[in-house]
């Protein structure tokens, strides 16, 4: 054997044993990512991850706020790390802030899944979004919230149409 190929096949291998025991991420508890969920082209916003905690501030799982420049459509998901194939209430919700004296704009997506809420998908172009998540425990009915307490991620489609990225 080479040296070129002996010290190739020893990074190798001291890659694969330093790997060997790294838990799979939480976020891909049940084999799904929040891309996976919105669809592609979606890609999570700046602080768009967020913890789903309950009163003990114990994770349960993350929201997401995710974007696709392609559709100009925001998503919103709620994965669950925690009662991960139990079916438990959790919702995923998408708040769109109006520019009247009316409420917001709320789509919502909730009932009894097994993995995740959503897609919750809406286009809000020139408004603030917001977005929340809530996984429900099986039998005792605790319930773990996370998500944005404010507005953000405001007027992406019209600072791109007026070229300002």
């Amino acid at each position: 054997m080479t040296r070129n190929a002996f010290t190739r096949l020893a990074a190798a291998t001291l890659l694969a044993t330093a790997t060997a025991g790294l838990a799979a991420p939480a976020d891909a508890a049940g084999g799904y990512t929040p891309e996976q969920v919105c669809g592609s082209g979606f890609n999570t916003v700046a602080l768009g991850r967020m913890p789903v905690t309950d009163q003990t501030n114990t994770l349960r799982g993350h929201a997401y706020l995710l974007y696709s420049p392609y559709t100009g459509e925001h998503c919103v998901v709620t994965i669950k790390s925690d009662f991960v194939g139990t079916p438990t209430m959790t919702t995923a919700t998408l708040l769109v802030q109006s520019v009247a004296f009316t409420g917001p704009r709320k789509e919502e997506d909730l009932g009894n899944f097994k993995y995740y809420a959503g897609p919750v998908k809406v286009n809000a172009r020139g408004r603030c979004v917001s977005f929340k998540g809530m996984i429900s425990s099986p039998g005792s009915g605790f319930r773990a919230w996370g998500g944005w307490s404010g507005y953000g991620d405001c007027d992406r489609q019209a600072s791109r149409q007026r070229g300002l990225r």
